[in-house]
């Protein structure tokens, strides 16, 4: 069994197309599924269901892939360890981030790890389910490391780190009954209309265990994947909507309405418990530290 074969058994599991797959790889089609048919050989089952439609695991293929992924952070691991031997740091970290991340600016500690380590890449990811989505890649391997808010008990498997924290605020339209409060409670926003991120972002995820707390329910129609589109819909009044309190502060044509009982947001680093961080995930992670001296 190669690495090369896991690989791409990897970008097919993951993209469940072998033509995406081969797009993301840069090789041929034809070199994938010859690929993929030897290592089915080898393991004596087949690894995909596959028509003219549609790509999907079996059942032999959705028990090897965390394995396989396991292996192919294990080998990248050795060969960046190797490298460092001569105290030079190389290979390519995956690390997942946010809209928001508080004090940590990614751009600048990126720039650091960039000039002090210029032999070694980073690949920046959002997940289209927030920090939840973070905290799969990682304890599966596809990321080394993320950060992510991560709101009540952490998943078992998980390092995580609070690096940074902040309110939410809670934004409305100039013309909206509550931009005249002096405070509100979640009480008093019960049978309001909410202009919110999916499902698995901590933001959403805090402030749905906030109403749930307090025996409360509320109706969120509007669900956006950005913070622009989220402060377009609550400018025009079709909801209000709660922020990172960095992201709010920035945001015109909308008013901070005061909370009675503010709601507490943090931002994690997080990595895998189980898995050493390579030397170049563990050189990012100390310019993720080094930010809280800024």
């Amino acid at each position: 069994m190669e690495l090369r074969q896991l690989s791409y058994f990897v970008a097919v599991a993951e993209e469940l197309s072998f033509t995406r797959a081969s797009q993301r790889l840069r090789v041929v089609q034809s070199a994938v599924s010859t690929a993929i048919r030897a290592l089915e050989r080898e393991v004596g089952a087949e690894l995909f269901d596959r028509d003219s439609r549609r790509v999907a695991l079996t059942a032999a293929g959705a028990a090897m892939l965390p394995e396989a992924r396991t292996a192919l952070a294990a080998a990248r691991a050795a060969a960046q360890a190797a490298a460092g031997a001569s105290g030079e740091v190389r290979g390519v970290v995956t690390m997942g981030t946010l809209l928001s991340t508080g004090r940590v600016n990614v751009p600048r500690l990126l720039g650091r790890f960039s000039r002090r380590h210029p032999r070694a890449a980073v690949r920046l990811q959002y997940s289209p389910s927030g920090s939840a989505g973070h905290v799969r890649a990682v304890l599966d391997g596809r990321m080394d490391l993320a950060l992510a808010s991560l709101p009540g008990r952490a998943p078992a498997g998980l390092a995580h780190e609070i690096v940074a924290e902040e309110d939410l605020s809670l934004l409305a339209a100039p013309d909206h009954p509550m931009a005249r409060r002096s405070a509100v409670t979640l009480a008093e926003l019960a049978e309001e209309s909410f202009v919110d991120f999916p499902a698995g972002w901590g933001n959403r995820t805090l402030v749905d265990r906030a109403f749930a707390g307090a025996g409360l329910s509320r109706q969120v129609p509007l669900e956006v994947p950005d913070y622009v589109t989220a402060r377009a819909l609550i400018c025009q009044g079709l909801g209000v909507g709660f922020l990172p309190a960095g992201a709010a502060g920035e945001m015109t044509g909308v008013v901070e309405v005061p909370l009675a009982e503010p709601l507490r947001w943090s931002v994690s680093v997080i990595h895998s418990a189980a898995r050493p961080l390579s030397p170049a995930a563990a050189a990012l992670l100390r310019e993720v530290h080094a930010e809280l001296e800024v």
